[in-house]
């Protein structure tokens, strides 16, 4: 009945979808608890259907069910039809659709975390500009840098640390001070090339040149041994810093098919490491001809002439400091050979 919602007749389906439906004397709202009286009366009121969803349990089997409570007249008596349809295979496709769909969007997720840790993996070995063309067409054109500023450095009496010293400590502090480099190198716009063991390359130039980049790398070449130096005033074990700059022309290319890296090759590379090879622990060793294209903004020692293979005699510089910083006020240990 409209005004008391009772029920007054229920058909065969109706009694097995609520087995304890009576034929008469129970109200509506008994059996479908979502009922808003509120919103039903206000729809009968605009001759318009009362929609809702309703779950019912048969034989301990949810039954998800439609159902639509509209108005009509019968021989003068106002009656209200209650229509129930199920809508359980419904739902069930519903529900795979949004699984289907979560699972989706969290492939799709992972998918691009992935992408974006292979993204930092590969900027870790190649410059942004050599990825995005290797990105963007699968190969990269090898390219030459007529003036890349190149630092090579390694460390004195490693290899005796690494058999006397405890491996994992001895791997972690190598770890800290190769981070530490790669803040320094940023800070100066240059790019990390790879490690080696102890040994660590950095450009300034590569890919994009400017007139700052030997000022650069030798900025870079002092905070790094600076930082050494300042470092080793806490540590038992002293860490001491060879270091080699140069600029000239170099080579960049991707090498390698399944296990590629972005190296540089060249007289530029092959003289920083001559000049490494020739630096003390603790200081950093650059010719004559990188000497004067930065000789008015740093402060040098001159160390005299070397035979270098593969360059012939050669006159050696110290880079001693700058205006901001001075590497005779560092404590970096014992600075002979």
């Amino acid at each position: 009945m409209p005004d008391t919602l009772e029920v007054t007749f229920c058909n065969r389906r109706f009694s097995e979808w609520f087995p304890d439906a009576p034929s008469g004397g129970h109200r509506l709202i008994e059996y479908l608890s979502k009922l808003d009286t509120t919103r039903l009366n206000q729809r009968l009121d605009e001759d318009r259907p009362y929609r809702l969803e309703a779950e019912v349990r048969v034989r301990n089997r949810p039954i998800n069910l439609a159902v639509q409570i509209s108005r009509t007249v019968q021989e003068g008596i106002p009656l209200l039809i209650v229509e129930c349809q199920n809508i359980s295979k419904i739902k069930e496709l519903e529900y795979m659709v949004e699984s289907y769909s979560r699972m989706v969007e969290k492939h799709a997720r992972e998918m691009q975390k992935e992408k974006e840790r292979v993204e930092r993996l590969l900027l870790n070995i190649m410059p942004r500009t050599v990825y995005d063309e290797w990105k963007q067409f699968g190969v990269t054109t090898p390219r030459r840098f007529d003036n890349a500023a190149v630092l090579m450095l390694d460390f004195a009496g490693f290899t005796d640390m690494a058999i006397s010293h405890d491996p994992p400590a001895l791997i972690a502090e190598l770890n800290d001070l190769f981070t530490a480099f790669d803040r320094i190198v940023e800070q100066y716009g240059g790019e990390r090339i790879k490690t080696i063991g102890d040994a660590y390359m950095a450009v300034s130039g590569i890919p994009d040149a400017s007139p700052d980049d030997t000022t650069n790398i030798a900025n870079i070449a002092l905070r790094i041994v600076h930082y050494v130096g300042r470092r080793n005033r806490s540590l038992k074990h002293q860490w001491r810093c060879r270091v080699g700059i140069n600029t000239g022309p170099v080579i960049g290319s991707i090498v390698g098919i399944q296990k590629y890296v972005y190296d540089i090759f060249g007289p530029g590379v092959n003289l920083a490491a001559r000049m490494e090879a020739i630096a003390r622990p603790m200081s950093i060793a650059l010719t004559a001809d990188t000497y004067e294209r930065i000789r008015s903004d740093f402060r040098f020692r001159e160390i005299g002439e070397h035979e270098i293979k593969g360059f012939g005699k050669q006159r050696i510089y110290e880079l001693e400091g700058s205006d901001e910083v001075d590497l005779d006020d560092d404590d970096g240990g014992d600075l002979s050979d």
